[in-house]
């Protein structure tokens, strides 16, 4: 059998990396300047936890935003813990870095996007998906597939 280099799972983990380091900076210093984040996540993941009541709401996928108020922010290998207010009800979730679907700072027009093992079997695109926004903010990202830069 034929060894091949795993490049999707490998840059799972080197994104999940770039997250965590992310924030943990904000964690340790705050968020810096106009950087806010649009975090989107599968709320079924098994370690998925929030409120019954967000979980209902939002039975499949959620999308948080970090920027003004959140407390209690913890990071570690796994994932990260927050408080957010939602309608003055301040909330506490864990989610794990498995669980993450988007991750964007649309102040710097960066943003990461996760393929699930569902949609790659409909689909024979490379695992992952990198947004990139050329445009000003109030515009849809564009998505670059890594396809476009592989050799044939």
């Amino acid at each position: 059998m034929a060894r091949s280099i795993d490049y999707g799972n490998l840059m799972h983990r080197a994104m999940r990396g770039l997250i965590q380091s992310v924030l943990t900076e904000v964690a340790e210093h705050g968020l810096p300047g106009a950087h806010h984040f649009f975090i989107t996540f599968d709320t079924t993941h098994p370690d998925v936890q929030i409120a019954d009541w967000l979980k209902e709401r939002y039975p499949t996928e959620m999308t948080v935003v970090i920027q003004h108020w959140f407390e209690n922010l913890h990071v570690d290998d796994e994932g990260f813990s927050i408080t957010l207010n939602f309608g003055n009800n301040p909330e506490p979730m864990v989610i794990p870095f498995d669980a993450l679907r988007t991750f964007v700072d649309p102040s710097v027009e960066f943003g990461l996007r996760f393929e699930t093992q569902e949609q790659d079997e409909d689909e024979d695109d490379e695992d992952i998906e990198v947004e990139v926004e050329d445009e000003p903010a109030r515009q849809d990202a564009e998505i670059v597939s890594l396809d476009q830069f592989r050799k044939h």
